[in-house]
């Protein structure tokens, strides 16, 4: 069975399969069969899809060889051009669209590239979806006819979008003249970000606001804050923000450039929305990924915490079934069901203003309210994943350390689902010690693979 669609859509290198033109144009015309309803007789109801991508070079080619797919099939699909992800989470539903799909890798450097679709209620694609996607494109029953991709037609809804996230901070939350710090990792924000603060009444300097096709996220963004830090410090602002390429993600740096990841967001967020009588179900989701000092945090504040995998689509799925009103991860990507169910890195660096001029206080004093435990992060890139329990060598390895951290820490090893990585993430009173175990199975790992090339 064909299989295209990782956490977060389809990924890869532009122009290599997955990502190939003919990939990519029985992906399109798949979807039209799907939201069609081919497999109910008599119901063929019209496809019309809207699309975005941020400013890798490969989004303009892949967008016009999608759309070759989708018009094979009798449907339609319109451009919003550059615009972030949740933004055609956002404009679908509320625009008539059947279905929205975005051309982006994300964090992912300029040679990848990939496709997510959100369906007509602005969601994220289900798995079962992805699956008969899947199996449709991997039926030799049918073809394409040949023909060149002609280019797309392209609608500005960039206003609407804006005056969506507008309402996130009303009027009387907003802090005139705060100067702010905004890192658009030269991605899909550079078209929204300073426009949105601006009008807003803050006073930006903004940082990777400079996209050519191949620098998104070069050395800028949620995944490389050290510009947007000295960028803060030297320029004295109140806070900075950093996205990713794609704009479903924010982190944040306070006064003093130190990072604010998306644990410290949950629990300000989540007391402050308390407060606020605004917290449903008083929980939140989390993955397996976030700070056991936030699990515990929440639960001193009377709130519950409820893990899921990683994958904001997992977190999506576990509020929905809830009820509940945030969720999100440690990287970035929260989710505030009232305004979108998705991670949006604007709504979310809203919340974070709503919050501090509710609160009264910094983000510093904030994010500081959190105590974590140590954690540390090791990536092996892979060659081929394997079962890792399967070899005893290195279960063995796994069942020592966590035995080792029994009642006092936490380990999780997982393989990436976007990229070809394997993580091991470790959390405890001392960090050195659990840097040291890490590595132990990261050697264990490594060594195996090498005696299988």
């Amino acid at each position: 069975m064909l299989r295209l669609f990782g956490t977060d859509g389809v990924r890869g290198k532009a122009g290599v399969a997955p990502l190939d033109v003919q990939t990519v144009r029985r992906l399109g015309a798949a979807l039209v069969r799907v939201l069609r309803h081919d497999e109910l007789p008599g119901r063929h109801d019209p496809v019309r899809i809207l699309a975005g991508c941020d400013t890798r070079e490969s989004g303009d080619w892949i967008e016009r060889e999608l759309a070759f797919g989708i018009v094979s099939q009798g449907g339609s699909l319109t451009s919003a051009g550059i615009i972030p992800t949740p933004a055609i989470a956002y404009l679908t539903p509320r625009m008539g669209y059947t279905a929205g799909v975005v051309i982006s890798a994300s964090h992912n450097p300029f040679e990848d590239n990939g496709i997510k679709v959100f369906s007509g209620a602005g969601e994220k694609f289900t798995e079962v979806l992805e699956h008969r996607v899947e199996a449709i494109i991997d039926d030799g029953s049918w073809a394409l006819p040949d023909g060149d991709a002609s280019a797309v037609e392209r609608i500005d809804y960039r206003s609407e979008y804006l005056t969506h996230l507008e309402a996130i901070l009303p009027k009387d939350r907003r802090v005139g003249g705060m100067r702010l710090s905004i890192d658009c990792a030269n991605g899909a924000t550079t078209t929204i970000a300073p426009r949105l603060f601006a009008d807003l009444g803050f006073d930006v300097t903004t940082v990777g606001c400079a996209p050519d096709g191949r620098n998104i996220n070069l050395k800028c963004g949620s995944t490389a804050p050290e510009l947007l830090s000295k960028t803060v410090v030297e320029g004295r602002h109140a806070l900075g923000i950093a996205f990713d390429g794609d704009g479903d993600r924010a982190i944040f740096v306070d006064a003093a450039g130190r990072v604010v990841d998306g644990d410290a967001v949950i629990y300000m967020c989540a007391r402050r929305m308390k407060a606020e009588g605004r917290l449903k179900g008083n929980a939140v989701v989390a993955t397996v990924m976030s700070n056991i000092g936030l699990e515990l945090a929440l639960r001193n504040a009377g709130i519950e915490m409820i893990r899921c995998p990683v994958g904001d689509k997992y977190v999506m799925e576990e509020m929905q079934k809830r009820g509940l009103s945030l969720g999100g991860e440690q990287s970035g990507h929260i989710i505030f069901s009232e305004y979108l169910f998705t991670g949006d890195g604007l709504a979310t660096a809203l919340n974070v203003l709503r919050t501090m001029a509710g609160e009264q206080k910094d983000l510093a004093t904030l994010a500081s309210e959190l105590t974590t435990y140590p954690q540390v992060l090791l990536n092996l890139r892979m060659r081929e994943k394997f079962d890792l329990q399967g070899v005893p060598a290195i279960a063995a390895v796994i069942a020592k350390v966590e035995a080792r951290l029994a009642g006092s820490g936490r380990l999780l090893v997982r393989y990436s689902g976007t990229e070809p990585l394997l993580r091991v993430m470790l959390e405890g009173r001392d960090e050195r010690e659990i840097r040291d175990l890490g590595q132990q199975i990261v050697d264990a790992v490594h060594q195996h693979a090498e005696s299988r090339v």
